[in-house]
């Protein structure tokens, strides 16, 4: 997805980093999802869940809740999948280094349940090798997404 050059496929929004922003900036992707009719309840629980989640972390830990920071997202809606990326201008993590929040020894823990939830709600995650930039990828059938949630 190149940002600068978005085809009628692609989105690409330019956020600050202000937590009251991402309900209004998930529903307007959704919202412009050609696929969405057909596919509103998964996409609505999994896809919203995995961008909330995405953007939430991209403002709170990557741009440090620093107002002057930018998270930038690009959408691709393409036949096979919708993909999401999220870029924040942190400094990055290593996602390896998160520990599991569903083991006994970090249940009362509070991290790691975002990144668990996109794990367990997008077909894909991908990390950037600096860390800063994770890619949720929501696989599409030749009709549009099948089936209902997956978690």
């Amino acid at each position: 997805m190149d940002p600068h050059q978005p085809t009628d496929g692609e989105l690409v929004l330019e956020l600050p980093t202000d937590v009251r922003m991402i309900e209004h900036a998930v529903q307007y992707v959704i919202g412009r999802c050609p696929t969405c009719a057909e596919e509103a309840r998964r996409l609505n629980l999994n896809f919203r869940v995995g961008l909330t989640e995405a953007l939430s972390n991209a403002m709170l830990y990557g741009n440090s809740r620093d107002p002057s920071k930018r998270v930038l997202v690009e959408i691709a809606f393409l036949q096979e999948c919708i993909e999401a990326r999220v870029t924040d201008q942190g400094d990055g993590f290593d996602p390896a280094a998160i520990p599991d929040p569903t083991t006994p020894e970090n249940l009362s823990k509070p991290c790691g349940r975002g990144l668990f939830l996109m794990r367990k709600l997008c077909d894909e995650v991908k990390y950037n090798a600096q860390g800063n930039q994770v890619t949720l990828v929501l696989r599409l059938e030749s009709g549009g997404l099948e089936g209902g949630v997956q978690a």
